[in-house]
């Protein structure tokens, strides 16, 4: 009872069989990170001048290309688990519903991806970037999940209440005599939803734009990742001494910084985009000052107030020619009634013996019914 109290359980199967089909946590929580996405990076595009679907539309590129690259990065950084002496093989190595994406290729190629999606359909790529930073950061906070399932990626032996009990079929070799382990993939799921939540302060704070975000999202997840990768257990690749993914958190993480801090030298404001395209040729381009800016959007409103003066004074003209006739038409109707009106004054006249006004008077002379032209 006191173990059960002081530690994490983790489940004792991370696969339910729905008849013959097999359902797997792990490619469950992938899913679920992938739907979060999408919702938040759809709301986000939106509210930077983007349309409805087109984040749904991209990842149609995105995920595939991302999920390619992050089963490659894994089997190549442990390429003797699969390939070497008693390796578990080519098939072994496709099977992605086992575990094993690592999130360097997952975002590298993902990126591929949703480049070539954005390059097809027209769409801003740099403001796309920066919608879906903090969705990508949530999806692997509800990703890492899966890793609880399938009872791997745990660090190193913990007495802590917050320590993560393994079976010992999953323990690693020396580490079998222990039975609790430092919970890694809490740690990181912890640590995606601490950047996710800085990300959305820092964009509405500052305006991030030209690529800031994700630069941001990358500096972060890789101080992140590379603290918690110190106290990882697993087998991988070293390098004097010292975890692979260490190294390329390291580096990944320095060139996301110092284009961070560059871009932020001359960016200033947001792009503008409209309908998920840029508005502004000339000024999507990470140096555009707004000077600039501001020159190409004068431009642009000249050339539309020039075509808006163009259209309006068309239509008065036709609108003036139009009423020309319907009043040339009215001219026929007064000159009846006028005619009208004479009869019945000389009808009165004789009748009542009041003088009245002759047809050559000014008095008898009815009045055009002309109206007064719009101006």
């Amino acid at each position: 009872m006191t173990d059960i109290v002081a530690s994490i359980p983790s489940p004792g199967h991370g696969v339910w069989n729905l008849g013959p089909v097999p359902i797997r946590a792990y490619a469950l929580m992938i899913l679920l990170g992938i739907v979060a996405a999408i919702w938040l990076g759809n709301k986000r595009w939106i509210e930077r001048g983007g349309l409805p679907n087109q984040v749904s539309d991209i990842a149609m590129w995105a995920v595939p290309f991302g999920v390619i690259g992050g089963r490659l990065y894994h089997v190549l950084t442990d390429w003797s688990a699969y390939f070497g002496p008693g390796g578990r093989g080519f098939v072994a190595s496709l099977q992605i519903w086992e575990g094993g994406l690592g999130i360097w290729g997952a975002v590298a190629l993902g990126a591929v991806g949703a480049y070539i999606g954005c390059a097809r359909s027209g769409l801003a790529f740099a403001p796309f970037a920066d919608a879906i930073a903090p969705a990508i950061v949530l999806a692997q906070a509800i990703g890492r999940w899966g890793n609880w399932f399938n009872q791997e990626l745990f660090g190193r032996p913990t007495d802590a209440p917050w320590g993560l009990a393994i079976d010992a079929a999953h323990r690693p070799e020396g580490y079998l005599a222990y039975s609790t382990f430092q919970p890694t993939f809490l740690y990181e799921s912890i640590a995606c939803l601490a950047i996710l939540g800085v990300l959305l302060w820092a964009d509405r704070k500052f305006a991030l734009s030209h690529g800031r975000v994700f630069a941001l999202y990358l500096a972060l997840y890789c101080t992140a990742r590379g603290a918690i990768e110190t106290i990882r257990i697993d087998d991988a690749h070293t390098l004097l001494g010292i975890r692979l993914n260490v190294f390329t958190a390291i580096i990944v993480g320095l060139l996301a910084l110092l284009y961070l801090v560059k871009v932020s030298e001359v960016a200033h404001g947001r792009e503008i985009v409209v309908d998920g395209k840029y508005a502004v040729a000339g000024a999507v381009a990470a140096g555009a000052t707004p000077g600039a800016v501001a020159a190409v959007v004068a431009s642009e409103v000249v050339e539309i107030q020039t075509v808006t003066e163009v259209v309006v004074d068309s239509r008065q003209t036709q609108f003036n020619e139009t009423f020309e006739v319907v009043e040339a038409l009215e001219v026929v109707d007064v000159a009846e009634v006028t005619a009208a009106s004479v009869t019945l004054a000389a009808t009165a006249q004789s009748s009542t013996s009041v003088e009245t006004p002759s047809k050559s008077s000014p008095a008898a002379k009815p009045a055009r019914g002309r109206r007064a032209k719009p101006k």
